[in-house]
C-alpha cells in the first residue's frame, strides 16, 4: 500500500513539474498568439508554408492563412480586420487604399510570363506583337509567325494583381481585350495547354511543359533577367501591416525575410528571393540598383 502510495506521488510531482515546464515554455514563445493573413492567393502558399514550419516552432502560435485576392487583403488589413494582408501590388497602387497607414513587408519576388498553347507555333513575340494581340487587334497566330490558327485570350479575374502586373508592364498600360476569365493560375495553365490558339500568362512556378513560356524581344523569362530587371514583368510579393507590426507578428515577418526561409522555402516554391535581386522597384516604378 505504502508503495502504491509513493508511486503516485512521482507520477502527480512529475506531471506537475512537465506541466509547469510547457506552460512557461509556452509563455516564453507568446503563447495562445493568433494570426491571420488574408489576400494574395499567389502569395498564399508561401505563408501557409513558412507560417506551419514558424508554429510548429513556437507553442501556442496560430497561423490563419486565406486567400480572397490582393483587393481583399489589403482592404482588410487597412480596417484592421486581419493581422497581414498578402498583396501582389504596392499599396499605393490599389485604388481607394491608404498607403500611409500601411507599412509594406517585402518577402518574395514573382515573375510572370506569358503561355501559349503549343500548337500555336511561337516561341517569341516582341512587345509590340503581344500588345496588339491582348488588344484584339492580332487575331491569328499566321500574323506573327504562327500556324494559321485562331488567337483564344484567357485572362485572370478583373481583381487578380498577376492581371495587374501583367497588364502594367507587359502591355504597358493597355487593358486586356474581353475574355474569358479563370482566378485559379493552375486552371490558366491547364485550358491553355489544352486549347489550341490559346495565350494567357502565369507566374514563372506555374509555367510547366504542358505550355509554352513566350520570350519578348529576345529576353526569355528566366529568374537570372529578372534579378537585373533584364525581364521586366516581375513583382514583389508584399505583407501589409496596419502600423509597425510588434511581437510575435514582427518576429514571424523576420522569420519570412530571413536567409533560411529565403534560401530554402521561397525557391522552392518557384518565387525568387529577394536577396537576389540585383535591382530595386519603387512604387512609381522607377527602378534603382541594389
Amino acid at each position: 500500500m505504502k508503495r502504491s502510495w509513493v508511486i503516485t506521488t512521482i507520477i502527480v510531482v512529475a506531471l506537475g513539474g512537465w506541466l509547469g515546464y510547457s506552460y512557461n515554455t509556452r509563455a516564453q514563445n507568446g503563447g495562445g498568439t493568433q494570426m491571420t493573413a488574408v489576400g494574395s492567393t499567389a502569395l498564399q502558399p508561401l505563408v501557409e508554408a513558412a507560417g506551419e514550419e514558424y508554429a510548429g516552432k513556437h507553442l501556442g502560435v496560430f497561423i490563419n492563412v486565406q486567400g480572397g485576392g490582393t483587393g481583399t487583403g489589403l482592404s482588410q488589413v487597412q480596417t484592421g480586420a486581419v493581422t497581414m494582408g498578402d498583396s501582389d501590388l504596392f499599396a499605393e497602387e490599389k485604388e481607394g487604399i491608404n498607403a500611409k497607414g500601411l507599412v509594406d513587408h517585402q518577402v518574395a519576388v514573382v515573375g510572370i510570363t506569358p503561355i501559349a498553347n503549343k500548337d500555336a507555333g511561337i516561341k517569341e513575340l516582341t512587345q509590340a506583337q503581344l500588345i496588339q494581340i491582348f488588344t484584339g487587334k492580332i487575331t491569328n497566330w499566321k500574323q506573327v509567325g504562327g500556324k494559321d490558327l485562331a488567337i483564344t485570350l484567357l485572362n485572370r479575374a478583373s481583381g487578380s494583381g498577376t492581371r495587374a502586373v501583367f497588364e502594367k508592364w507587359a502591355l504597358k498600360g493597355a487593358e486586356s481585350a474581353p475574355a474569358p476569365e479563370q482566378d485559379s493560375s493552375g486552371m490558366v495553365r491547364s485550358i491553355v495547354a489544352t486549347t489550341p490558339g490559346a495565350i494567357s500568362y502565369v507566374a514563372f512556378s506555374y509555367a510547366d511543359k504542358s505550355v509554352q513560356k513566350v520570350a519578348i524581344d529576345h529576353v526569355e523569362p528566366t529568374v537570372a533577367n529578372v534579378t537585373t530587371n533584364t525581364w521586366k514583368i516581375w513583382a514583389y510579393e508584399h505583407v501589409y501591416t496596419k502600423g509597425q507590426p510588434k511581437g510575435q507578428v514582427a518576429d514571424f515577418l523576420n522569420y519570412l525575410q530571413s536567409e533560411k526561409i529565403q534560401n530554402t522555402v521561397v525557391p522552392q516554391l518557384g518565387y525568387i528571393s529577394i536577396h537576389d535581386m540585383h535591382v530595386q522597384r519603387k512604387a512609381d516604378g522607377q527602378v534603382i540598383n541594389k
